[in-house]
């Protein structure tokens, strides 16, 4: 074996790879979007109201410890 096709090999079966999975990719319709679009403000809108309420319980925690 050729030191160039240790090297070739892997970059060529990437490549590949890569241009199958682009031509499988296909782009969302508008209801897949919105479907996706609203999960995910519904997952920001829970993880911060998580952090807000554990902020909120840990103010007078710290100042209780610390005593300010």
């Amino acid at each position: 074996m050729d030191v160039a096709d240790i090297v070739v090999k892997p970059i060529k079966g990437f490549a590949k790879d890569s241009i199958r999975l682009v031509n499988k990719c296909t782009k969302p319709d508008r209801k897949e979007f919105t479907k996706i679009a609203l999960r995910t403000g519904l997952g920001f809108a829970v993880l911060g109201f998580i952090g807000f309420f554990v902020k909120l319980i840990f103010i007078p925690i710290k100042h209780i410890i610390v005593g300010v």
